[in-house]
């Protein structure tokens, strides 16, 4: 059986690293790569849709990148206990017209033993802003630079 290090019950330091995983993969914007993380019959609800399974899984991040380019995330642990962690996040993308967003929410993540996580509600909105107002400037598919601000550093 696949497992997906760490594994619950969590500390905040694996809590932590759970995150910055997840951060990490989605900041490639590889949907397969990305899906690998959840259980074969993960349930989420992402803003008014909801998706189940990987193959659902994909198909809606292969929607989501095709939409929101340029896309840099930053995920922050907010709490953690047992199976579940909830993270806040922010990021950076623009749209085929050249406006630029920075998309704020809270996902609240509950994972099976393995560590694959099972459940995800994600709450987001979306702030129109100027290109010279942006804050994440690393290169694109990359992981966050280890001595790049947090969302906390950032005042966000």
């Amino acid at each position: 059986m696949q497992q997906r290090p760490p594994l619950p019950p969590f500390t905040i330091e694996t809590a932590r690293q759970k995150a910055r995983a997840a951060e990490d993969a989605w900041n490639s914007t590889d949907p397969e790569r990305v899906s690998l993380a959840y259980t074969e019959d993960s349930r989420w609800r992402n803003r008014a849709e909801f998706i189940t399974g990987r193959a659902e899984i994909v198909a809606f991040l292969r929607r989501k990148w095709a939409r929101e380019l340029d896309y840099r995330l930053i995920k922050e642990v907010w709490a953690h206990d047992g199976h579940r962690i909830a993270v806040r996040f922010a990021y950076e993308w623009h749209d085929d017209a050249g406006q630029w967003y920075r998309s704020y929410g809270n996902e609240n993540w509950e994972f099976d033993d393995r560590g694959l996580m099972r459940v995800r509600h994600a709450s987001i909105n979306d702030l129109p802003i100027a290109e010279a107002d942006r804050k994440f400037h690393w290169e694109r598919t990359a992981p966050r630079p280890a001595d790049h601000p947090n969302l906390t550093d950032l005042g966000l």
